[in-house]
């Protein structure tokens, strides 16, 4: 089978090209991807090329497909397979299998399966380590959303807590204890806010902070303060674009600091401003992966001995955090919507990873199979003067609070140019 797929050659060389396929053997199964969302990884793995620790050193005569955030529908299961997948189920992939220890991951390593493909073949360390899940919503875009929402599962299942007099660690945010999100109402840091309101392990105090005033008046539409109040939460959101904003941070707290403290950006004033509001106990989640490998920021040492402080680095989940995203998103209870800012088609897939961090906005969502510029949702009232497609799905989008919605999905789908 032939497909187009965005392949990564080296260091920012990213080309749409058409490619084959292998035939379907007894231990593969393909799969038709529909949708993939473009993480920031992506784009990391493209500026570092070949240095990445999941790229392959020979990615110049061995290209990879990129793209970890996706979702299709399984087309062919090869014979040792057929006991546990179907032809015509649904799926969501979880890219880190860990099979043996190893870092390798679709989107990252391998030559036949990456989310910026129409088609691929899904790595047999994938099926070997359940991996490919299934996945029973007819809506493609939560099941591409489910691995960043399974992320920010999976950083809150490692926050961890201790008692005195032992060496057990209590895993999880602390229930009912106060939790400061810095730098977080970008498309993670709003996954994180949903997912604090929403999950059975909630804070009683939630501080959401930016130095963007839109982006924070965005948050707080969608996620209001009336609505966490609904769930337990005291919720506050604040531009620390200000003075002494470590000091109001901490009053916040009522003057005992943070519990748990999650920073999204890899800016060091950021991070030390998340260790200086800890608490006793409290634990400090560096979500933010930076590309500098010798990025470095101050910590108070003081007291991580006598306050008990201390802290993890977590950006990814396991399988078990990917189902409970896809349980939570199926039930109701947590909608990823609002991480989407940008649609478009495979065609845009190059210069999106190549410029993502310029973009401006949250998650850019990918329809393999179609042509279509990257399009803000916000701008689609304008396109739409000329193009009765955008029209019709800034309807759509506007009937769901300007968000990305199973309805607006459907219609493009059914109505897109494809490529």
């Amino acid at each position: 089978m032939n497909t187009k797929a965005v392949r990564l050659y080296g260091k920012m060389d990213l080309r749409l090209e058409e490619m084959a396929l292998p035939e379907v053997g007894p231990d593969d199964v393909q799969v038709k991807i529909i949708s993939d969302s473009v993480c920031m990884s992506t784009h990391k793995a493209a500026l570092e090329g070949e240095d990445h620790k999941r790229v392959p050193n020979n990615v110049a005569d061995h290209p990879v497909i990129v793209g970890h955030e996706f979702c299709g529908d399984i087309i062919a299961v090869g014979e040792n397979w057929k006991d546990k997948y179907k032809v015509g189920d649904k799926f969501v992939i979880q890219p880190a299998h860990y099979y043996k220890g190893s870092q390798d991951a679709p989107g990252y390593s391998y030559p036949y399966c990456g989310g910026s493909s129409q088609y691929a073949n899904i790595p047999i360390e994938t099926l070997i380590m359940d991996c490919l899940i299934p996945y029973s919503s007819d809506t493609y875009f939560y099941g591409s959303l489910a691995e960043p929402v399974c992320c920010v599962v999976g950083t809150f299942h490692a926050m961890y807590h201790t008692k005195g007099g032992s060496y057990v660690h209590e895993m999880g945010i602390k229930e009912g204890g106060k939790m400061a999100l810095l730098a977080s109402v970008g498309p993670m840091g709003l996954g994180a806010i949903d997912y604090a309101l929403h999950c059975d392990r909630r804070p009683s105090l939630l501080v959401v902070t930016d130095i963007d005033d839109a982006r924070l008046k965005r948050a707080e539409s969608i996620f209001t303060v009336e609505e966490a109040k609904k769930q337990g939460v005291e919720l506050h959101y604040v531009n620390t674009r200000m003075e002494n904003a470590t000091e109001y941070l901490r009053e916040l707290s009522g003057g005992t600091g943070y519990d748990d403290v999650i920073c999204f950006a890899p800016v060091k004033p950021v991070v030390e401003q998340a260790g200086d509001i800890l608490g006793f106990d409290g634990c400090l989640n560096f979500f933010a992966g930076p590309t500098d490998s010798k990025f470095k920021a101050e910590f108070n040492w003081y007291n991580v001995h006598y306050l008990y402080t201390h802290v993890v680095g977590t950006s990814g989940g396991n399988s078990d955090d990917l189902r409970e995203a896809v349980e939570l998103m199926n039930a109701g209870r947590l909608n990823p919507a609002a991480m989407v800012t940008h649609i478009g088609g495979l065609n845009t897939v190059v210069d999106t990873v190549c410029s993502l961090p310029k973009i401006p906005g949250g998650k850019k969502l990918i329809y393999n199979h179609i042509d279509l510029p990257l399009t803000a949702i916000d701008d689609f009232e304008e396109k739409g003067k000329e193009d009765p497609l955008f029209a019709e799905l800034d309807k759509l989008c506007k009937a769901h609070n300007g968000l990305w919605n199973p309805e607006a999905e459907k219609y493009l789908l059914a109505h897109a140019k494809a490529i």
